[in-house]
């Protein structure tokens, strides 16, 4: 689920937006008083919105913005004359004074829009370093001389086992390497 970090100067007026919010189904992972606590809470969240007021004590939302990991949406609270003068195209605004029905239809929206990231990401397949690159070719290599595999075959079986055993596919290859004492 997306955690929401709520970030406002004043922590009662963050507390009140975190009722708001848990009241209408959001979790919020936290309520912060300046752009360093969110980064931290930022930090334990695999992907997250930020909804923050356009100056916080530490910083403005644009740095807080640029902080913060690529999958993590922001939702910024100022004025339309503040938006109109600095808007930001990445992120989403909210005018002042502050209307619930708004707040919950913006909300509901980025954070459906994180959801589809998460699960975008979470079904794309990880991307491998050039070492795991080079560790998994020697291990295939190693099976297809040892083994009289082909490639296919290879790559089949360190599938297979790294399926059967639990463990990554990297970390297979690993193992295999280690065995064969290489």
């Amino acid at each position: 689920m997306t955690g929401i970090i709520v970030v406002f100067p004043s922590l009662d007026t963050g507390k009140k937006i975190k009722s708001i919010l848990t009241r209408s189904g959001f979790s919020v992972a936290g309520v912060c008083t300046s752009g360093a606590q969110a980064l931290q809470e930022a930090n334990d969240l695999t992907v997250g919105v930020v909804l923050c007021t356009y100056r916080l004590p530490d910083m403005m939302y644009r740095e807080l913005r640029d902080c913060l990991p690529a999958e993590f949406q922001m939702v910024a609270i100022c004025s339309r004359e503040q938006w109109e003068d600095n808007g930001d195209s990445g992120v989403v605004s909210l005018s002042q004074p502050l209307k619930v029905h708004e707040l919950i239809s913006t909300m509901e929206m980025v954070v459906s829009h994180a959801e589809r990231i998460r699960r975008k990401r979470r079904t794309q397949p990880r991307r491998r370093t050039g070492e795991e690159k080079a560790l998994i070719d020697r291990a295939k290599a190693v099976l297809m001389e040892r083994n009289n595999m082909t490639e296919a075959e290879a790559h089949r079986y360190l599938q297979k086992t790294s399926m059967d055993n639990g463990t990554g596919f990297t970390e297979t290859a690993q193992m295999i390497l280690s065995m064969m004492d290489l």
